[in-house]
């Protein structure tokens, strides 16, 4: 085992391991209550299935350090049951269960780098970059004169994700998406 993190060490992003199972913290609060021994809550999010528990820890307790790798890998293809990555130092080529990474996998643009996660060994979860340029591809066009502050309306991206932009984007524009948010972020000049 890799080693153990004590509750001191709880911090959104660790990565642990309950029960053979890879985890993420996403949520951790201290509480020190008037009575008794203080205690961590915290929200863990398997990294695997992507449910989520939220078990509480006395301060002090430990959990077991997650071996999880991440490697930079470049996108190729889907075929239905799996998206296929490719280490460009070595041209191994891995799959990711399409149901794990169906989230991110709407903004999959070509050539796409992302840092894959592996757990003892197995590929298990992508991460994406937390910003990406794409065209869109489609947007209802814009009404001269509409310039209504904070306004949006949606667009589709060539990789298939929907955003909302602001009034004044046209079709064949190209934009920076936050895959954190889902938000528009600006005009990329190509």
């Amino acid at each position: 085992m890799a080693g153990k993190y004590d509750t001191s060490e709880f911090r959104n992003g660790l990565k642990v391991e309950i029960d053979g199972q890879p985890y993420v913290m996403v949520y951790f609060q201290f509480v020190k209550p008037g009575k008794g021994t203080a205690f961590t809550r915290t929200k863990l999010k398997n990294m695997i299935t992507g449910s989520v528990i939220d078990p509480t820890y006395r301060t002090g307790e430990q959990v077991d350090v997650a071996e999880v790798d991440e490697i930079e890998m470049q996108y190729l293809y889907a075929d239905g049951d799996n998206h296929w990555f490719m280490n460009p130092e070595n041209g191994d080529q891995v799959p990711v269960p399409s149901k794990a990474i169906e989230d991110q996998s709407q903004y999959f643009i070509n050539d796409i780098m992302v840092k894959i996660l592996f757990f003892k060994g197995k590929a298990i979860n992508v991460d994406l970059p937390n910003f990406i340029e794409d065209v869109i591809t489609y947007t209802e066009p814009s009404v001269k004169g509409n310039t209504a502050t904070g306004a949006t309306k949606q667009a589709t991206l060539a990789c298939g994700a929907t955003v909302q932009v602001p009034l004044f984007i046209e079709n064949g524009e190209c934009i920076k998406v936050d895959t954190r948010t889902a938000e528009y972020v600006a005009r990329v000049k190509k």
